[in-house]
């Protein structure tokens, strides 16, 4: 069952990195400290969304009609673990990752207000989980993450935003329960909020530093074999997002109102099959949900939910695995808001449907 785990790995963690749960990548996947033995893993992502719009209401010289076009950027993502097996009792594993980000790209030639107008997000994070096996097939585990945090944002309106970089530190817990005869896991792991206070240039001039909070998050992941060579598993994740703004001084003294907010937490659901074919090959499908909350979104995120499919095949080969992961995702219908002023707040200003994208992704793990 092993080199299910694997292949069911590479569609569900940051291989194929999540579109999921307002700027969550990763999914902060701790599955490596349950590797056996000394295990080390990389992978790579690249994720191609597609999200455009047409506009609600007339701004400026902007009409309403007006066509977005792909706003959204093309990103990729990548992760590295290394577990170490310090004896029969603990395992430790360290891992680097790039939990949350965004990239917006607004055409500058389509006549839509916001066009011209771009944002970068960037998180990478370092941490290091310490797992202790006891008695009954149950064990804990806890550890610290490191989280380097900074941002960019240019307006069509003339507004910019230099967010420069802060590290601060969160934590990790977690407990398992595992059957090894039927390849059965049951994990409970919390991440813990990570408040960063970012010193901050708008408008190319030294402004107030101000905080934002990478939101805490609750993941239930389970896995079970169902019949010979075959594993089910699935996760429920439950992220706070409605902890999470940009709210720079000056542009909130301006509008009255956070830059980026999300007014509903996400909760995002997986479940798929894995299946061996022989002993170098096996595969997986994995399918996902997460709901859509109904809100107005940010002209800088205007999606709402998403669905999404996926395939992983694993190779092994003596200590080598090398898995391939393709997922398409459908992504939620949602409205933007308009800006405040002119508009009066909650008001609809972008009409944003029928968008989707596709993510692909690699992992090479090495068992020493």
């Amino acid at each position: 069952m092993r080199n299910l785990v694997i292949a069911a790995g590479v569609l569900a963690g940051g291989a194929t990195a999540a579109v999921s749960g307002g700027i969550d990548r990763s999914g902060q996947n701790l599955n490596i400290i349950f590797e056996p033995g000394n295990y080390a893993e990389f992978s790579y992502g690249r994720v191609k969304p597609e999200v455009s719009g047409s506009q609600i209401l007339p701004l400026g010289p902007f009409p309403a009609g007006a066509k977005s076009g792909d706003m959204s950027g093309d990103y990729s993502t990548f992760s590295f673990g290394i577990k170490v097996e310090v004896n029969d009792k603990i395992d430790l594993a360290f891992i680097i990752d790039q939990p949350i980000g965004a990239d917006v790209n607004y055409p500058a030639d389509t006549g839509y207000a916001y066009g011209g107008s771009t944002a970068t997000l960037d998180n990478t994070a370092m941490s290091a989980v310490l797992r202790y096996k006891i008695d009954n097939n149950f064990s804990v585990l806890g550890g610290l993450r490191l989280s380097s945090l900074a941002g960019e944002v240019a307006l069509f309106n003339g507004y910019t935003l230099d967010a420069q970089k802060d590290l601060q530190m969160g934590y990790i817990l977690g407990a398992a329960y595992e059957r090894p005869d039927i390849a059965m896991r049951v994990s409970l792991t919390y991440n813990s909020a990570i408040t960063h206070e970012l010193d901050t240039v708008e408008f190319g001039f030294p402004s107030t530093p101000f905080e934002t909070t990478i939101p805490q998050s609750l993941t239930l992941d389970a896995q079970t074999g169902i019949a010979a060579d075959t594993l089910l598993f699935g996760s429920i994740r439950w992220v706070d997002w409605s902890e999470f703004d940009v709210a720079p001084a000056l542009y909130v003294a301006a509008v009255g109102e956070p830059l980026v907010y999300y007014q509903s937490d996400t909760i995002t659901y997986t479940a798929g099959l894995g299946r061996r074919f022989t002993d170098n090959w096996s595969g997986a499908f994995t399918l996902g949900y997460e709901d859509q909350n109904n809100n107005l979104t940010g002209n800088l995120g205007p999606t709402d939910g998403v669905m999404f499919a996926g395939l992983g095949l694993t190779y092994t080969i003596d200590r080598v695995k090398i898995s391939g992961g393709v997922r398409y995702f459908k992504l939620g219908d949602a409205q933007s808001r308009a800006p405040s002023p002119p508009y009066p707040p909650n008001t609809p200003f972008g009409d944003f449907t029928d968008n989707s994208g596709y993510a692909f992704g690699l992992k090479v793990g090495y068992s020493f």
